[in-house]
């Protein structure tokens, strides 16, 4: 399964309905993918650290769901084996009142990552054309009547040209972009808040209040579908990503991270020629030796050699071990 089929750049027309909530595959394979996804979160953990030594992109990965699609989840499973220093997690909640008194970029701008590091956006600015609009909250704003005298139609198009325009700044500025749109469908949107009723160790997610956003899921639908199509970029990919199973679901998120950051192809910083030859002189320095005895440099750089020629036989014995299962 390739996860480039759940993608959309803006190129062609897009439709909702065309993209599954879930792949229908055997829960045989469920152990498979779960392999497959250890596997990947070793390789965004590989990549990652070269991204974090090499300092010069960043990635900003963007998560957007229904209630209970499992965007915690997925950032857990995804993300477990990647060091923390290099990761930022940012939750959107309600706006407070300070964010509220600024544009509705603001808080996002505050949240992005440094270039070295993965940000991840668990709800994005994207709120802003999704419960805005199901919600009608745009028309009680504060602010001038003519940043909203006009239709809906025509105030969401300015909203989508105004996150395409900040999306590709980012991108022109050091940034990769990746987009998660977690598709689950109703049905098992339904099970999972039934689960947390019938579940005493889940009883704690359960909200009366996701239940009441679910009866709007027709306006929902409506609004994911328009911000989809009037917000996929080429350098601001969505991903539709069939939710319903989430074995599947979080192999595809690592997927698509891993693309990104494969396409970034990060290096670890190399040292000139002339600090290198430094090194045999630091390590007899570092073991006792004198670092000015010729024997001592002859042995240090005999360690040297034989360390990497040690590291390089443990990576390929790794690798075939891999190729193998």
């Amino acid at each position: 399964m390739d996860v480039n089929a759940f993608r959309y750049d803006g190129n062609g027309a897009f439709s909702l309905s065309e993209f599954p909530t879930s792949k229908e595959i055997s829960k045989d394979q469920k152990a498979q993918y779960e392999k497959m996804l250890a596997e990947n979160t070793e390789r965004i953990a590989e990549l990652q650290d070269k991204l974090y030594a090499q300092g010069t992109e960043g990635v900003l990965v963007v998560i957007q769901a229904m209630d209970a699609a499992g965007k915690d989840g997925t950032i857990k499973h995804v993300m477990s084996g990647v060091n923390p220093q290099g990761v930022n997690v940012v939750n959107f909640k309600t706006p407070n009142t300070t964010e509220l008194a600024h544009d509705y970029l603001w808080r996002c701008i505050l949240g992005l990552p440094e270039r070295g590091k993965i940000g991840i956006f668990n709800r994005s600015h994207y709120e802003d054309v999704l419960v805005v609009r199901v919600h009608e909250m745009w028309k009680g704003y504060k602010w001038p009547k003519r940043c909203f005298d006009m239709s809906e139609d025509e105030f969401f198009a300015k909203r989508f040209k105004q996150i395409n325009n900040f999306e590709e700044y980012l991108y022109e500025n050091g940034y990769r972009l990746v987009k998660i749109f977690l598709n689950i469908s109703k049905e098992e949107q339904a099970n999972r808040f039934i689960a947390r009723i019938d579940e005493k160790d889940k009883n704690w997610k359960f909200s009366i209040g996701d239940v009441d956003e679910s009866d709007l899921w027709p306006k929902y639908m409506q609004a994911y579908e328009s911000m989809i199509a009037g917000t996929g970029s080429a350098c601001a990919p969505w991903y539709v990503i069939p939710a319903d199973q989430k074995w599947v679901a979080r192999w595809l998120v690592s997927e698509a991270i891993i693309q990104a950051l494969e396409d970034i192809d990060p290096e670890y910083p190399k040292l000139a020629a002339d600090e290198l030859e430094k090194f045999p002189a630091y390590r007899a320095r570092l073991v006792g030796d004198d670092p000015e005895d010729a024997q001592a440099i002859e042995k240090a750089k005999a360690a040297i050699a034989k360390n990497v020629e040690k590291s390089k036989k443990k990576k390929e014995k790794k690798a075939k071990k891999s190729s193998k299962e």
